[in-house]
């Protein structure tokens, strides 16, 4: 596994477990412009709820998105670059 995506999925985890709000459903939110991640961002996550990502059979760099509560209460998402999970099968 590539350095880079293990940092960027245990700093995702870590930020999801820095609190538990209520289990809230999230908000659709494909119709609305979901902002993209930047080094230094500060995202407030209670609750991850889903990540998701287009499935490829190339190891290359893809846009992924996270849903997630935030420690408000209130559904949001976010957009990150990372390597596709294809890299982590090949030698």
């Amino acid at each position: 596994m590539n350095t880079r995506t293990l940092l960027m999925t245990a700093t995702l985890a870590c930020t999801a477990l820095t609190g538990f709000a209520g289990f809230a459903q999230a908000n659709d939110t494909s119709s609305t412009q979901v902002p993209a991640y930047h080094y230094g961002m500060p995202l407030h996550v209670a609750k991850v709820i889903a990540l998701t990502e287009p499935s490829t059979l190339e190891c290359e760099v893809i846009t992924a998105e996270m849903k997630y509560i935030d420690t408000s209460g209130k559904p949001a998402a976010i957009t990150y670059r990372k390597l596709s999970d294809a890299c982590s099968m090949q030698n």
